[in-house]
């Protein structure tokens, strides 16, 4: 047994680790709000201390308050374990359940400091995205994945493993929620509280559910976006601009997949950035073509690009507002613009206010709450003014779901509609929705268990394949959506996207979902796969989330702040074959602001593998199409009547139509 499998068999270790000294080199959350009370405090050191023998204590509580000091947080930095955290081979890691193994490298990836925003810190992506709140968690999850068969259910509270309980082989092999705390309770300051406590976590989406790809997810949503956007827009004028300007902000986590979107959508873009680690890993790996920090020299690039109809992504390493206003006072017009910024977080490290330096930043952010927030807000406030001058000619903005618009708005940003709403959509309302969750098209994602790039080329043939032969006789509505699809996965290898496990997304429908989860499956009796495939989602998609400011923004009937769909969708999932679920508060627009779940299923090949696909992706999709339906939504009705009609037993209850002027007679 090498030292890897000793260390995960190991769990939490009986002897005192050698304690680890903190690495400046690696990107590191920013230090949280010292929130807690003085009882608090030593409530969050009790709570800390549990996972460890009495004898112990004595060494490691000044260690822990140290770290709640400085950091804000308890980290355990001393338990994060000595060995590469990545994504390997599935037969390296030690298991009785093949099942339970495909989870622990879906784990390892999701901390992978390739992948992860701060691997250190367990936070994979925006900001707080965290897989567990401590080292300490952790460790004891893997000890546990590594025990438990086909008959057990691993059960996970908020990152903290509650312990392996008696199932059967058909239940999911682990349930995982995060977040999941009183509605009353459910503020940015209780988000604070709760996770300093230790009793609770942020786990975005597909950073607390083991889901998460690398930047190549949001890549692939980016493009789609792009694509879509660009074609709401006048033909441009090819005698002053040949390409496209794109504009927004973010290199960290997944905002660092725009510049390599806007190579593969064919637009000049230009990304802001404060922070320079994140700039370095995004240019060091060819994600970002060019790095500026000079406005002057950056508006010259620009321009020249633009002019001569050149593909490339800028990084302007500064502050978007700064970016936003140089570029309106020298008339360079984007034609699209949006923001990737955390604003989720806003105080808490995902919004850096122009004005101030980022080192500054940070530092106001810890030790001055309140300033920091007017700061924020200003900058807010300064940052919707130039956007709008660039709108003035002819820009297209749009929200791109990280609560810009929500949160500029309680700036006291010019945002409003004037009828109760913003100005400018969010792109689940323009695009997402109307011309892809509506039709059930979403983020479908796979993983080569093997970690063989043979396997995952033979996966995206198989997917091109698969999907070419639906297009055939696929209703007129989602053929560009297929074809677009299409393009990409005859790209992607070009495109070199994989960063962390063998990995790759699509968007497909309920039925082009299906067909590819059961070509991959068969591949693997027939042995053109080598190993396991994990088959899975962003919980961003059809039927996975309810949040009314993205995924159901584009529902008008006033059920878009509800979450009966999300909940419905991880029960449903979790009886008709996942391998694990998940279940969280928040995710991309923040805590409180939508519930979210997805779900991730082993195909290994089986006959018990191919009735799960049928019976859950099905379900997966069509959970939210009805639901949406219902709503009224026109793209949805035609699709579950369409569904109706080739399915049976499906039977969906169907919106009338009520006429307008009778209403309006009626209420007067």
């Amino acid at each position: 047994m090498n030292d890897f499998q000793t260390q995960i068999r190991e769990g939490i270790p009986t002897h005192l680790p050698e304690l680890k000294p903190y690495d400046p080199l690696v990107n590191h959350a920013p230090r949280r709000r010292d929130i807690l009370t003085h009882e608090e405090k030593k409530l969050a050191l009790r709570n800390a201390l549990r996972y460890f023998p009495v004898r112990l204590h004595g060494v490691l509580a000044p260690e822990f308050a140290a770290e709640l000091r400085d950091y804000g947080r308890i980290y355990m930095y001393r338990y994060r374990p000595s060995y590469e955290m990545k994504a390997r081979p599935i037969g390296e890691y030690p298991h009785k359940s093949v099942q339970a193994a495909a989870i622990m490298l879906m784990i390892t990836n999701n901390l992978d400091p390739a992948v992860a925003q701060h691997p250190h810190e367990l936070i994979t992506y925006g900001g707080n995205g965290a897989v567990f709140q401590n080292w300490a968690q952790y460790r004891l999850t893997m000890k546990y994945l590594s025990e438990m068969t086909d008959e057990q259910t691993l059960v996970m509270y908020s990152g903290h493993p509650l312990g392996i309980f008696p199932s059967h082989n058909e239940a999911p092999r682990a349930v995982v929620t995060n977040g999941m705390v009183i509605p009353n309770y459910s503020s940015q300051d209780n988000w604070e509280k709760f996770n300093a406590l230790g009793v609770s976590q942020y786990g975005q989406m597909t950073a607390g559910s083991y889901m998460y790809i690398g930047p190549q997810g949001i890549v692939h949503g980016t493009t789609i976006t792009l694509l879509n956007a660009g074609r709401r827009l006048k033909p441009s004028d090819e005698m002053t601009r040949r390409t496209r300007l794109f504009i927004s902000s973010g290199l960290g986590g997944m905002s660092g997949a725009q510049p390599r979107a806007g190579n593969i959508a064919g637009v000049v873009s230009v990304i802001a950035e404060v922070n320079p680690k994140a700039v370095s890993k995004r240019h060091s790996q060819r994600w970002v073509d060019e790095v500026f920090d000079d406005l002057g020299k950056l508006t010259h690039r620009v321009r020249k690009a633009c002019g001569s109809g050149e593909v490339i992504s800028l990084a302007y390493h500064g502050n978007i507002v700064d970016l936003w206003e140089y570029f309106a006072d020298e008339g360079i017009w984007a034609d699209l613009g949006s923001d990737q910024t955390s604003l989720h977080n806003p105080w808490a490290g995902g919004y850096y206010p122009a004005g101030i330096t980022f080192d500054e930043a940070n530092k106001v952010m810890a030790e001055d709450p309140e300033r920091f927030r007017g700061l924020v807000q200003a900058s807010l406030r300064r940052q919707v003014a130039a956007i709008n001058r660039h709108t003035e000619h002819g820009t297209y903005f749009f929200d791109y779901g990280n609560a810009f618009l929500l949160e500029s708005s309680r700036a006291g940003a010019d945002v409003s509609d004037g009828k109760g709403g913003f100005r400018y959509p969010s792109y689940v309302e323009d695009i997402m929705g109307p011309l892809c969750f509506d039709y059930g098209f979403g983020p479908f994602r796979w993983v080569c268990c093997s970690g063989d790039p043979v396997d995952l080329a033979t996966t995206d043939a198989l997917a091109t394949r698969t999907l070419e032969q639906l297009m055939k006789d696929s209703p007129g509505e989602i053929q560009q959506q297929m074809s677009d699809n299409i393009h990409w996965i005859r790209e992607a290898a070009r495109n070199n996207l994989v960063v962390g496990s063998q990995a790759r997304i699509l968007y497909a429908d309920a039925r082009g979902r299906t067909a590819i989860a059961e070509a991959f499956n068969d591949a693997i009796v027939s042995g053109k796969i080598s190993g396991p495939v994990v088959i899975g989602r962003d919980h961003h998609d059809v039927s996975g989330t309810d949040s009314p400011f993205r995924e159901t923004a584009n529902i008008y009937d006033g059920s878009r702040f509800t979450a009966d769909m999300a909940v419905q969708n991880v029960i449903g999932d979790s009886f008709r074959g996942a391998t694990w679920v998940s279940l969280h508060n928040g995710g991309g627009v923040g805590w409180g602001e939508a519930i979210n779940g997805g779900f991730g299923m082993v195909l290994d090949g089986t006959p018990a593998a191919g009735r799960r696909i049928r019976a859950m992706l099905f379900w997966d999709v069509n959970n939210g199409i009805a639901r949406r339906s219902w709503a009224r939504n026109s793209g949805a009705i035609s699709t579950i009547t369409r569904e109706m009609e080739r399915t049976p037993g499906l039977v969906v209850t169907m919106p009338v139509q009520a006429d307008d002027n009778l209403i309006d007679s009626v209420i007067g």
